[in-house]
């Protein structure tokens, strides 16, 4: 039986894919195969805790190219990228980075193929439930930023349930960024500010801080984009006025701990002025 074309967002971009697309294969690459690059450094601090960003947003870029060097299906790409978030994980909240931010669906995503969208949909409703119990244990709290009255339902259940689980950690304040684009995020903090009956003149960069999905965060100090494109592509684009950016070669799915450290480096070598 034909499944139904999957519901989109009325102001989503057009499907920029045929029908016609490759078969997506729903199974993971063996970890025995195709192994994530571990960290040879244990708890040891990498730098001093001033030394470290607050908030760490990374703009995780390259499943796809990473499939098709492989030969396989997209999906299989980003089911790769949720075994690299699995080990990075742990080594962040080792680092002791309080803070960090994940693109994982952009609203420009939905241009995307049916397939590929159910497929990452799936891929997070997966994750979610196999990894809530260990982010409790590591302290980690998981916090979705985007439009998530757009998902489908059981999509929408999963979240709210690890929110939920995950609501007392304190290590690791861990975003992800779902059905997200900075754009949207103004335009849903505007029409915050003007449901509230605010003033025009009490309108200031504070006043949309805090109407904005990351209220009660510190902006980004590092952004880190993977897969060698230089560019934000929507992602927290307020929050990240004067955030390093830092780019690297690495496919998302091979960046490991070891490519975290790098930038944290490239970062403490950084002096940050502020336009002083």
């Amino acid at each position: 039986m034909a499944r139904a074309p999957l519901a989109r967002p009325t102001d989503a971009p057009p499907i920029a894919q045929s029908a016609a697309a490759e078969p997506v294969i729903a199974s993971r690459p063996s970890p025995a195969t195709e192994p994530v690059a571990e960290s040879t450094a244990e708890s040891t601090a990498l730098l001093p805790p001033h030394e470290l960003p607050r908030h760490v947003a990374i703009i995780m870029d390259g499943n796809r190219r990473w499939a098709r060097q492989r030969g396989l299906a997209e999906l299989e790409g980003h089911a790769a990228g949720v075994e690299a978030i699995r080990s990075l994980l742990r080594h962040v909240v080792r680092r002791g980075v309080p803070v960090l931010s994940l693109y994982a669906f952009s609203r420009e995503n939905w241009a995307r193929s049916d397939d590929e969208v159910n497929g990452l949909f799936g891929l997070l409703e997966q994750a979610i439930r196999s990894e809530t119990a260990e982010l409790r244990e590591q302290g980690v709290r998981v916090r979705l930023l985007g439009r998530m009255d757009e998902l489908p339902e059981a999509t929408r259940r999963s979240i709210g349930e690890a929110l939920d689980e995950t609501a007392g950690g304190a290590r690791l304040h861990l975003n992800v960024a779902f059905n997200y684009a900075g754009r949207t995020e103004l335009v849903d903090a505007f029409r915050r500010l003007v449901a509230s009956g605010i003033r025009a003149e009490d309108v200031d960069e504070n006043a949309i801080s805090a109407a904005l999905y990351t209220v009660g965060l510190p902006d980004p100090d590092l952004v880190i984009r993977t897969g060698g494109e230089q560019r934000l592509s929507n992602f927290l684009i307020w929050q990240s006025a004067y955030a390093e950016f830092y780019s690297c070669e690495v496919l998302w799915p091979d960046f490991g701990p070891d490519a975290f450290d790098l930038a944290l480096l490239e970062f403490a070598r950084r002096t940050r002025r502020f336009g002083r």
